[in-house]
């Protein structure tokens, strides 16, 4: 029910949480976190969070033995282990319920933040249901036509507009061949107008942005660059993670029964895929900042729950005494592809703190979580990806719903190396 100033605490026990706000740092391990308080110089806002857990990450897939970002978003959203690739659909086949499924279905407002696009694997197992991870422009079509996520804010304007219409941000295949308008749903952007949605595009936007619906795209794709050190990467979107965490909020606690909002960092991530140290561990400061502005919010309003976690690790980062560059991992030989040394401010960044990395792809170790609000103290210790969905529902007091609500529509999920 809409209404209400800032969705205030009155009727809701202080073990019960109105609200909850999760934030997931895509790929971030312990090392990441731990980088990145050493860079910062002092703790991290997500360390002051009074409860710390780890996190298992394992899927059910019997393919692959890490998993991908579809199959632990979906974990995480539903309390479900599904197929790599696959998003809040079963091992089975069947339809999952997600956490922000049963937030819609109680009334509550409900929101997707990332740095990446708005129909990727994390977000989209929180919104939607199909089963394969690349049905991006499904996934956009789900958010609002069925769904109905009330604010939706990110990259990937590409997977909302047909072939040949470049939407806000130009085509330019010329210098990015995969930045081009590849949606097979129609003009989806016009369609969730119609549906009463705002649309923005602009950080400008974003901040005068009114009304019960918000779908903000910043970019093509992502809102970052990920490359590997000295090859382009960079991290300059045209609005902050934490901007866009500042307007979610402001817009959904206008809902007075409360609300379920997703943020994620993504070029955690992506940065660690290309090993890219000094950009991933910057990465964890963005997300940071992010769950300073979450944590304000729940500061002023203590019936709601922030949970900060990661779906899994990427890149298998280490920290180890500083010996030589050989058993550092650092390498300055030129890269086959372009031929070029590696970036020596990464190199520098990667001697100062002793890391290195093991791998360019995910790991199956634990990631670390913290939390605040009713219903965190569940999630102190050891445990698994599948136990954060009772943990949440039973800290919003919302009525689970059957598992199988209908059958996936035919075909797998798609696998290969995990992202």
């Amino acid at each position: 029910m809409r209404g209400g100033a800032d969705g205030g605490g009155d009727g809701i026990g202080r073990d019960r949480a109105r609200s909850v706000i999760l934030f997931i740092g895509d790929g971030m391990g312990a090392t990441q976190r731990d980088a990145a308080r050493r860079l910062l110089g002092r703790p991290l806002v997500m360390d002051g969070l009074p409860v710390h857990g780890r996190v298992g990450t394992a899927s059910a897939d019997p393919v692959a033995l890490v998993t991908d970002s579809a199959a632990a978003g979906t974990a995480l959203a539903t309390g479900v282990k599904t197929l790599n690739g696959s998003i809040a659909i079963g091992p089975g086949g069947e339809r999952l319920t997600s956490m922000l499924d049963l937030a819609k279905a109680a009334g509550k407002a409900t929101g997707l933040v990332t740095t990446c696009q708005v129909t990727d694997a994390t977000p989209a197992a929180f919104g939607a249901h199909v089963p394969s991870r690349t049905e991006q422009d499904e996934i956009a079509r789900q958010y609002i036509e069925e769904t109905g996520v009330d604010v939706i804010l990110g990259g990937g304007e590409d997977f909302w507009y047909p072939a040949g219409d470049p939407g806000m941000f130009p085509d330019d295949p010329g210098d990015e061949p995969t930045e081009w308008s590849r949606g097979t749903r129609g003009n989806l952007v016009r369609r969730a107008i119609e549906r009463g949605y705002t649309y923005v595009s602009s950080a400008e936007g974003l901040r005068q942005a009114r009304g019960r619906k918000v779908l903000g795209l910043f970019a093509n794709q992502n809102l970052f660059d990920a490359a590997p050190p000295g090859r382009g990467a960079r991290y300059e979107p045209i609005v902050s993670l934490a901007e866009m965490t500042t307007r979610a909020i402001e817009l959904l606690a206008a809902d007075s029964d409360g609300f379920f909002l997703m943020v994620e960092e993504a070029a955690i991530d992506r940065m660690a895929h290309k090993n890219n140290a000094a950009l991933a561990v910057g990465a964890v400061l963005h997300l940071d900042r992010a769950v300073a502005a979450g944590l304000a919010y729940a500061e002023r309003h203590p019936d709601t729950l922030i949970i900060v976690t990661a779906d899994h690790e990427c890149g298998g980062l280490e920290a180890g005494a500083l010996a030589s560059d050989r058993d550092e991992g650092i390498d300055d030989t030129p890269d086959d592809e372009t031929r070029q040394p590696q970036d020596p401010a990464d190199r520098d960044f990667r001697r100062t703190w002793g890391l290195r990395w093991t791998t360019t792809g995910h790991t199956a170790a634990a990631v670390p979580l913290s939390a605040t609000g009713p219903g965190s103290e569940r999630l102190a210790g050891e445990i698994d990806n599948v136990d954060l969905f009772p943990i949440v529902v039973g800290a919003m007091a919302l009525i689970p719903a059957p598992r199988e609500l209908a059958l996936a529509p035919s075909g797998g999920s798609e696998r290969g190396a995990p992202r």
